[in-house]
Formats: structure tokens, sequence, C-alpha cells
């Protein structure tokens, strides 16, 4: 994914279907992500501070070195 669609901070992504998707190193702080498919996404060094993760399914997803 290109640098310029990790920069995610306060985007509202609620319910959106990531699955699989490549986030490694996104900027997903204070973003909105309940109810979002986030199943096998890769989320490694990915800034989730202060996201919304209510009802997100992480299942299967890699969030090695993740700020959470």
């Amino acid at each position: 994914m290109p640098h310029y669609l990790k920069e995610l901070e306060k985007t509202d992504l609620t319910g959106a279907d990531l699955s699989g998707v490549d986030l490694s190193g996104a900027n997903l702080s204070r973003a909105n992500l309940s109810e979002a498919d986030l199943s096998r996404a890769d989320l490694t060094r990915a800034d989730l501070s202060k996201a919304d993760l209510t009802g997100a399914n992480l299942s299967g997803a890699n969030l090695y070195g993740a700020k959470l």
C-alpha cells in the first residue's frame, strides 16, 4: 500500500472490510474502526492509539509491534 494511504489518523472506517489488507506502519490513531473487519490484516508497527476498535474483528491480524 502506498505510504500516503497509510496516514489514516482520525478517519471514520466504521464497518470497513479491511480483511487481509497490509496496514503495516499505518497511522490509525484516533480512527473509528468500530465493527470493522481487520481479520488477517497486517498491522505490524501500526499506530492504533486511541482508535475505537469496538466490535472490530481482529482474528488472525498481525499486531506485532503495534501501538495500542
